[in-house]
């Protein structure tokens, strides 16, 4: 007789079961309602049970018919309880499993298969448990419900896996991932950079089976067109981008990307992003195309493979080592090309010690040099006759050396010479026709060299396979300049600040303001070698030259930090995660520059206050905090910034107070340094800093209502 708690749990089962039958038909028509919902969302909590205990089930179902088991109460008892327990958790987790399914966001192939799946263990389940104590019940069926049930239960699993986690989330972690890895040569920036950041740390979440915010990350379009809060970001507009905002809000807000729990971005991938989108996000461009020194382009390399080059193999011995040592001196260096290769590379750089002797000197390895670098060097049209007899030369170089058109037929017996430079060379179309002439040659560097579009158009028609590197685009257009680059190895300064600005382009003519305003080539300053800053100052600088597009602006904030105090410490401490290496961040004189994760900046989203000590009183007329604004990731400027002074720490005066404006919705990303001056001079020996929060962030925000983060890296003391 059956005992009242075992028939009301089998009539509970059957009940179950005839609910998820009327789920089944009811199909795409089935609305749950908003109260029910959270009884779906349990579904991942509640779906472990049934795994462990039908498994657990099924194996002794399997061995139920063994001689030593057959006749065992005890196990038959425990197998049937087993069971049941099993199968009545496995139908309330598939009923709660199609509530979740009709959330917005769940679809696909994946989810189909596991919720037949997931609904085929619950009713081979209930069928095993119907019919193991009947007649017709055999050895035979009881392995093979187990099995059937087992196999089910994996696949289920496994597929609830990808929905949750993404594909290959069991085998991801011992799969060669470096075969996917492609050389930096052939890399495309989105497909091969930014697309595995969205595959491993956003399509868990964001794919065609599971679309959390009607968002997919798994191509192009699906990108473009964003989810249900809007585009996903504003290409060229990283400050402003919904991608942006969410993976730097703190991890401890709900709307965070990745979820608390999932695997977080690292630095390198959040300012991959931050590139990407700055660069206009394309989806075509290769890593090769954007500038060597561009910062997308340096972090990518990182996590490609260099680039795939045939091993050129020499039909000539290595020269001897001594020799080598020798003709190594401080206007000439040689070296191997590569370890264990006989080929040689010969730099001269010494322009003031330069004459033909310098080349002739290396008769003695004329046949190992494959690479001579003479850029800049007095070279004449007679000393190519010298070079001419490094019979294995590959590559020469002879940028703004003087020697002319004329004498470059002396270089057509090269017949291994594959790369020549002559840029800022005077040239015209007969001279360069000569080296066309050499079939080895695959690049032909002739910037700067006076040579017109229409001239290196036909030079191109009769070599197509010829790479020329030119100052002009395909289409005749004048390339752009490069932007003007700091050549000073830090912005922070105790006195003065001598300015040193370069451009690759040679004749380039770089020009600058101080006030804000963008330069042109006519009303702004022109930059000479010698102008000093006394002052901290924003110098917004663009490059010109006639026939070319002028370069984008760019700005360098250089800060004077005449005092540093001896010792300092927090009195209104910042959040953990923003912490930096202590108080000492803000006086280290290392700017955080644009990414306020990397460990550089201090934050909080309440006051933040210092105090600092001097061991001497110093005469203070200035205060200026360096912070950064980025209302997309919820970091505004401080709604106040207030500066104590005195003697000691128990005899402070407020000395000045900055209120800032009210942040608007346009405030562009920036780094801003806050200046506080002091009515008078004042001779203190302790200084107390305090930058107010933003207590509400302003209606038109996401996250208004709440509190803004304050960012500060660095404290300027005049």
């Amino acid at each position: 007789m059956k005992s009242s708690h075992k028939g009301f749990a089998e009539g509970t089962l059957f009940a179950l079961n005839i609910f998820i039958v009327v789920l089944l038909i009811a199909g795409d028509s089935l609305v749950v309602p908003r109260w029910l919902q959270p009884v779906g969302r349990m579904h991942p909590l509640i779906l472990h049970f049934p795994i462990v205990i039908l498994m657990l089930a099924m194996v002794m179902e399997f061995f139920r018919y063994r001689a030593e088991f057959i006749n065992e109460k005890l196990y038959q008892t425990f197998t049937s309880y087993l069971l049941l327990l099993g199968a009545l958790l496995s139908s309330i987790t598939v009923i709660m499993g199609l509530f979740l399914s009709r959330e917005p966001g769940y679809e696909g192939d994946t989810l189909q298969w596991h919720k037949w799946f997931g609904v085929s263990v619950a009713f081979v389940g209930y069928g095993v448990y119907l019919i193991r104590h009947t007649s017709k019940y055999t050895v035979r069926f009881a392995k093979a419900g187990a099995i059937i049930t087992v196999f089910c239960l994996i696949v289920a699993g496994h597929l609830g896996g990808n929905l949750t986690h993404g594909n290959d989330f069991v085998l991801g972690p011992v799969m060669d991932k470096s075969k996917n890895v492609v050389p930096i040569d052939q890399a495309l920036v989105y497909n091969d950079v930014i697309r595995p950041i969205f595959e491993v740390k956003c399509q868990s979440c964001h794919n065609i089976d599971k679309k959390k915010g009607g968002l997919m990350l798994t191509d192009s379009a699906a990108i473009m067109k964003g989810g249900k809060t809007g585009k996903l970001f504003i290409a060229g507009d990283p400050a402003m981008s919904l991608l942006l905002q969410r993976v730097h809000l703190p991890e401890t807000e709900k709307k965070h990307m990745p979820p608390t729990g999932k695997t977080q971005l690292t630095d390198d991938e959040k300012m991959l992003l931050y590139l990407w989108i700055k660069s206009k996000a394309g989806f075509s461009k290769k890593v090769i195309d954007l500038p060597a020194n561009d910062s997308l382009r340096m972090i990518a390399a990182t996590r490609l493979k260099p680039a795939e080059r045939e091993e050129e193999v020499y039909d000539f011995s290595a020269a001897n080592e001594k020799e080598i040592q020798k003709l190594n001196n401080n206007y000439r260096v040689v070296y191997p090309l590569a370890s264990e290769s006989p080929a040689l590379a010969v730099n001269i750089y010494n322009k003031s010690t330069y004459n033909v002797k310098v080349l002739e000197e290396l008769s003695s390895i004329k046949k190992q040099v494959v690479s001579l670098d003479l850029n800049k060097m007095p070279v004449k049209d007679a000393d190519l006759k010298t070079i001419a007899k490094f019979e294995n030369l590959r590559r020469l170089n002879l940028n703004f050396s003087d020697v002319t058109g004329k004498g470059l037929k002396e270089l057509a017996g090269l017949k291994y010479l594959k790369s020549i430079s002559l840029t800022g060379v005077k040239l015209n179309i007969a001279d360069v026709k000569q080296l066309i002439a050499i079939k080895s040659l695959n690049e032909l560097a002739v910037w700067d060299s006076g040579l017109n579009p229409a001239d290196l158009q036909l030079l191109q028609k009769q070599n197509p396979k010829l790479s020329l590197l030119t100052g002009f685009k395909d289409d005749g257009k004048a390339l752009k300049l490069t932007s003007p680059q700091l050549k000073n190895t830090a912005v922070i300064f105790k006195q003065n600040y001598a300015l040193q600005l370069s451009n690759p382009i040679k004749g380039a003519d770089i020009r600058y303001t101080t006030d804000g305003s963008v330069p042109d080539s006519i009303k702004a300053a022109s930059y000479k070698p010698g102008i000093v800053f006394t002052q901290s100052t924003v110098i917004r600088t663009r490059a010109f030259k006639a026939g070319w597009i002028g370069s984008d602006t760019v700005q360098f904030n250089v800060y004077k930090c005449a005092y540093t105090p001896d010792s300092i410490s927090f009195v209104k401490y910042p959040d953990d995660k923003y912490k930096g290496d202590g108080a000492k961040t803000i006086i280290d004189k290392e700017l955080g520059g644009d990414n306020f994760g990397n460990g550089k900046w201090v934050a909080s989203q309440k006051d933040l206050a210092v105090i600092m000590w001097f061991n001497k009183p110093i005469d203070l007329h200035s205060v200026s905090l360096n912070v950064m604004r980025n209302t997309g990731s919820q970091i505004f400027l401080p709604a106040g910034v207030e500066v104590w002074g005195g003697s000691d720490q128990n005899h402070l005066k407020l000395l000045s107070t900055l209120k800032t404006v009210a942040p608007k919705k346009s405030d562009p990303f920036a780094l801003i340094p806050l200046e506080c001056k002091l009515k008078s001079e004042q001779k203190i020996s302790c200084i107390k800093l305090v930058a107010q929060s933003l207590k509400s962030v302003p209606a038109w925000h996401p996250a208004k209502g709440k509190p803004g983060w304050v960012f500060l890296d660095e404290v300027f003391l005049n």
